[in-house]
């Protein structure tokens, strides 16, 4: 999975050089007007079709009311295995932290590995351990901002081994994000992006 998410964000381009590679070589009567058509295109005009348009805000508006937070988060005096039954519950593998009574304020993260780690081989017990003893911590914890690019997120996320990234603005927390929710904008942003070239080369415009 790792490699796969590291071949997409270092080969970003590669569906459009296939294309113009293809303009080259299995069409060479057409390949002064296409590159000559395709030169002339405005520099605003490629940058709003372009890769790496896509925000982590259009990822949430995708994922709808199930991004907004609302059941993503649990304190740091919860038990262990509330959080994990929360977890199982919703189908997600992190939660972000939150200290009691405040809901926008986030004190850290506690993931699916988190208790395979510190409970399941410490042995420890996930009814009497807090969320707080386990929990990724605040300082530690890695941020997107709705702005951010989702392959500037997916960067992050292969950088740093993690699955799970929470969004937050000025305001607090937002929502979060996973690594299949990056792959997948990427994956549909390069498919669009294949999609206008091939349009293109067929005179779509």
């Amino acid at each position: 999975m790792q490699g796969g998410i590291r071949a997409i964000f270092s080969h970003g381009s590669v569906l459009k050089n296939a294309i113009l590679q293809h303009v080259r070589v299995v069409n060479p009567v057409m390949r002064p007007l296409l590159l000559a058509r395709y030169e002339s295109t405005s520099a605003a005009q490629m940058e709003e079709h372009g890769f790496e348009s896509t925000t982590i805000s259009d990822i949430l508006k995708g994922k709808g009311k199930s991004a907004d937070g609302s059941w993503l988060w649990c304190t740091t005096e919860d038990t262990v295995y509330d959080a994990v039954k929360s977890m199982t519950n919703h189908n997600v593998g992190a939660l972000v932290v939150v200290k009691p009574g405040e809901q926008k304020a986030i004190a850290g993260i506690i993931t699916e590995r988190d208790y395979l780690r510190k409970i399941i081989v410490q042995g420890r017990s996930s009814k009497s351990t807090k969320v707080g003893d386990i929990m990724t911590e605040e300082n530690k914890l890695i941020t997107v901002t709705p702005d951010t690019k989702v392959l500037k997120a997916m960067q992050l996320m292969t950088d740093n081994r993690i699955r799970h990234i929470p969004v937050v603005d000025d305001k607090g927390m937002i929502g979060m994000v996973s690594i299949g929710d990056v792959v997948r904008a990427v994956v549909s942003e390069h498919r669009d992006e294949l999609n206008r070239l091939n349009a293109f080369i067929q005179g779509g415009y």
